[in-house]
Parts: C-alpha cells; sequence; structure tokens
C-alpha cells in the first residue's frame, strides 16, 4: 500500500505564520528522505490555525526543495477559483517539476459567511462543482476552446477530495478519489465505496477506480504518548465549536493549564477517539482496518502536534510500521 503525507501549514503559538511554511517545507524534505510517495499540501482562507491559502504557491517552493517525491494540492477548492487559472498554475508547476505534481479538488466553501463573503462565493451561490471539474480537465488536456499555457507534455493527475456526493461525481468522471472526513466512521461508508466503483466510467485519466483513504494518524511508543501528542490538534478543534475560530496549536503543557469544563472535555475526548493515534501496534490495527473496509490503494496521513520534533518521529514509525 502507498503512503503519504497531507499538511496543512498548522500555526503554533510562540512563532509567526510565516514559521508554518516553513516547517511544512521542511516536513516535505523529510518525507521524501523516508520515502513517502506524496506530500501534499490544504487550501484554507482567513483560518487563525493555518498558514497555507494557496497550493499552488507553496508547491512550488516545495517542487525546489525536493527531488523525487510527489506533491499536490489536497485541495485546490473549486468554488474560489476559475478552471482556466487552475489549469495554468498547476501545468506551470508541472513544466517545472515534470510528472510530480498532482491536483486535487475540493468543493468546500469558506468556514465563515465573512470569508465567503471576501472570497465573492456565497454560501447560496448555485453548485456548479461537476462542470467546473469538466472544463478544468479540458483546460489541461488541451481539449478546451482556449489553450491554457503552457501547453501540457503530459497528464496531470486529478483527484477529488470526497467527503459524499464527490464519490458519485468521481465515479461519472472517471477520476481517483480522496476519502476522509466523518464519512470513515459512517456505515454507509461501504455502500458509498462499492457504488464509486460500480458507476465508475473508465477515463484516459484512470482506466479504473482508484481510493486513497485520508486519516488523521500519530504513532508514539505507547497509547497515552500518542494522546498527549494528538491533544493540541483536538483541543484546537473542541476550541473552535466554542468560538467560532480555529487557533494554533499550543503547547500540551499549556492545554493543560486551562480550565476545562464538563462539555470541552467530552468534546476533546471524541476528538482524540477519531483517526489512528497510539502506538505502532495500535495504529496498526487501525489502518489495517481502514484498508479492509475501504479496500484503499493508499493511506494519506494527516497530523499535527506542537511538538515538531515528536511530530517528525511520528511520520518516520508510520513509515516503518506500513513498509518496514
Amino acid at each position: 500500500m502507498r503512503l503519504s503525507l497531507l499538511d496543512r501549514s498548522r500555526t503554533r503559538t510562540g512563532y509567526p505564520d510565516s514559521a508554518a511554511l516553513t516547517h511544512t517545507i521542511e516536513r516535505a524534505v523529510s518525507a521524501e528522505r523516508l520515502g513517502y510517495h506524496r506530500f501534499w499540501v490544504a487550501e484554507h482562507h482567513a483560518v487563525p490555525g493555518i498558514a497555507s491559502a494557496s497550493p499552488p504557491v507553496l508547491l512550488g517552493a516545495l517542487g525546489a526543495r525536493t527531488t523525487s517525491i510527489r506533491i499536490g494540492s489536497g485541495g485546490v477548492m473549486l468554488p474560489h477559483h476559475q478552471p482556466l487559472v487552475v489549469a495554468e498554475q498547476f501545468l506551470m508547476l508541472d513544466a517545472l517539476y515534470p510528472d510530480r505534481v498532482d491536483l486535487g479538488v475540493g468543493r468546500t466553501l469558506g468556514f465563515t459567511e465573512p470569508v465567503r463573503r471576501a472570497l465573492r462565493r456565497g454560501s447560496d451561490a448555485p453548485d456548479t462543482f461537476v462542470q467546473d471539474v469538466e472544463e478544468l480537465r479540458d483546460h489541461l488536456d488541451g481539449a478546451s476552446a482556449v489553450t491554457a499555457r503552457p501547453v501540457a507534455e503530459r497528464t496531470v493527475p486529478v483527484f477529488v477530495l470526497a467527503t459524499g456526493r464527490g464519490l458519485a461525481v468521481a465515479a461519472r468522471l472517471g477520476l481517483p478519489v480522496v476519502v476522509g472526513g466523518p464519512l470513515l466512521d459512517r456505515p454507509e461508508l461501504t455502500d458509498a465505496l462499492a457504488a464509486y466503483r460500480k458507476q465508475f466510467r473508465p477515463s484516459p485519466r484512470a482506466p479504473e477506480p482508484s481510493v486513497t483513504v485520508s486519516s488523521d494518524v500519530l504513532v508514539a511508543d505507547t497509547d497515552a504518548d500518542a494522546r498527549e501528542l494528538a491533544l493540541p490538534e483536538a483541543w484546537a478543534m473542541a476550541r473552535s465549536r466554542q468560538t467560532g475560530e480555529f487557533g494554533p496549536l499550543e503547547p500540551v503543557a499549556a492545554i493543560r493549564a486551562q480550565p476545562w469544563s464538563g462539555q470541552l472535555r467530552e468534546r476533546v475526548e471524541a476528538q482524540l477517539a477519531q483517526g489512528a493515534v497510539g502506538s505502532p501496534a495500535t495504529v496498526g490495527r487501525r489502518l489495517d482496518r481502514l484498508a479492509e473496509v475501504t479496500g484503499a490503494e493508499e493511506i494519506m496521513a494527516f497530523s499535527s502536534t506542537y511538538d515538531r520534533a515528536a511530530q517528525a518521529a511520528s511520520d518516520a514509525a508510520l513509515r516503518e510500521l506500513v513498509h518496514g
């Protein structure tokens, strides 16, 4: 099974936002050295806890610092972009870093109404995702009425980030999917993936259906140690439900020193229960189960913790666990 990383350029208290981008580049260099298959970056707008708002810009920096690992977007949110512009950006990246660039696309809007207004995309705007993906594909393949440049010398792989409806879109267009989020824990997951595979229409880009599973993964010596590593992310998620703001990662000691309400504790525990977090044995069982249920060809791990040395150790332990 292939193994990849998704990094969201999480900000950390005590560091400027710019450090999050430097940390992402350093992690990509390490992932290449460890032998990971892909390294993807995210798109989030006006979120205090995430510094990555422009995947193409960050991918340009990643390509310059690496030589072989595939780099890509997880993903470009098409409702906020013109398909021609996205095609031009990724054709440029592919020209600079041949046969290494992936384009993952999604349909998620900005998290808050002020952000959606700033992006000129209200929550009541029509859903044009299918048409946008088709237009993007045509621009990439030189099949549009206008020619996106630089002209493609090879096919740029396109993936659909799917948390539900995206599976049907990917099946219709003959594209591979990246599945994550709450869908992974829902009972309808197996049926949804079976429908994707059954309804898949082979295309020049993908003759067969392909599933990548994106899951939160952190590996440490013990389950307790891994839970401590996962606490900063779980805390940020739980706090965001109270404040409406997804904030930077905080040190574990600082989190423990703050007052915890009963509701907040429940939300933190619920977050910690998600994903594959634990010792190598615990994580191995969770990933084996995911592979069994989904039939996935690839695991794309995303994880964040305040301690960057522990994050690096987790990345190395995960690579060793999956590929020995």
